[in-house]
Order: structure tokens, then sequence, then C-alpha cells
């Protein structure tokens, strides 16, 4: 009932250095809320830099996985590991090493105007500085949040349904930008749409909960 996905790297071909490579692991990985199952039996291990995309239909556990990884939840039994640099960083200081979007409403940015300015810049958005978020587009939406996500230069990258409510320019562009940061660190990608799998460079497909190589 678990998926073993063979791990693989990729050389980075992004400008600038690649991060620190992370690596992600699963370990008979499952979760529930009270009586329901989220997950069940998952196992899997991915090295950075690479994207991986998780996919699945709505309620098959992308999001609690998402959220097991960045250390927001614990596992009811078995194992979800972050490693860097070859030691596993424990749940309550993964926020150090990670970056996560999720598909919420975009809202101002905390970080100093040096710090936002150079995460606009580096998503496309540097023009609509002085705009409010409300007003940016679905897809310059999207880029703010990865643009937030992508402030402390993480290592690890996570982004659930990234590409949702984009129409085919919104959509392509996101896909560019991911394709660079995922040749510069690892960027795991949660979705339930099949043109997110042109981005994968690892793949893991969830059934109701249960993990199965792709």
């Amino acid at each position: 009932m678990s998926a073993g996905a063979k791990a693989a790297s990729i050389e980075s071909t992004a400008s600038g250095a690649t991060r620190d490579a992370a690596t992600i692991a699963a370990r008979d990985l499952s979760h529930r809320y009270g009586p329901r199952v989220a997950l069940q039996g998952v196992s899997f291990r991915f090295d950075g830099p690479s994207v991986v995309v998780v996919r699945g239909p709505n309620g098959s556990g992308k999001s609690t996985l998402l959220r097991l990884l960045a250390g927001l939840l614990r596992p009811t039994s078995g194992d979800a590991s972050v490693i860097l640099e070859g030691r596993t960083i424990a749940a309550k200081d993964r926020h150090r090493v990670l970056g996560y979007a999720v598909a919420a409403e975009a809202r101002g940015c905390p970080a100093p105007r040096a710090r936002a300015l150079e995460g606009l810049e580096r998503v496309g958005l540097r023009e609509r500085a002085a705009d409010r978020a409300g007003a940016l587009s679905s897809g310059m939406a999207q880029r703010l949040r990865l643009a937030f996500a992508l402030l402390d230069d993480p290592s690890l990258l996570l982004l659930d349904e990234p590409g949702s409510h984009l129409d085919d320019e919104g959509r392509a562009a996101l896909h560019a930008l991911i394709g660079r940061e995922g040749a510069r660190r690892l960027v795991v990608v949660a979705t339930n749409d099949e043109r997110e799998d042109a981005l994968a460079g690892q793949r893991v497909e969830l059934r109701r909960g249960v993990g199965h190589s792709a």
C-alpha cells in the first residue's frame, strides 16, 4: 500500500548558485483526522534540486502531506522527514529551511521593503509593488504567494495548488518560474491538475490517501 518513489537529482540550470539540496522522505506515513484516514502507508524519498509533483483528486491527502512535511501536523504513525546537509531537521525548526505557499488570499508582506522588492523582482512583479494585493489578477496573486515563500531563500519550497484559477498565460508564467526554482532547490507541488505533470522531474500520485509511484 506504500509507494517507493525513486530519488533523483538534476543539475542546476538557473542563474545563481544552487541552494544546499534538501531531501524529503516518508516512511509508512499515515495521518488521521479522528476516524477519517487522510494518508495511509505512504513511503518515498526525493532529493533536490528538482521539482516533485504530488498529484491526486480533492480529498486524496495532498495538503495533509505538505503540512506533515512542513512540521505543522504530527503523523498518526510513520515518519515525514526533511534532511539538509545530512541532518534531519526537527519539525519545530523546519520553518527556517522551507517556504510554504497555499492557495489562499494574498496579503501584504511583513518583510522589510528592500527584501520585499527583491522578492517581487524575482517573480516579475516589481512594477506592481505599490498595488494592493487584492487588486492583482489570479496569476499575479499566485506569483505574489510564491514571492513570499521565497523571501528567505529556502532549501525546500512547498506549493499547494499553485495553478488554481489561472488562465493559460498565467499558468505558463507560473510553470516557467517553478522550473527555474526547481533548478536551485527542492520544490514540491501538490495539485489535482494533470497539466502540472509537465513540471515534474519526479512524481507521486495519491489515491484515497495511499501513495503510488508514477
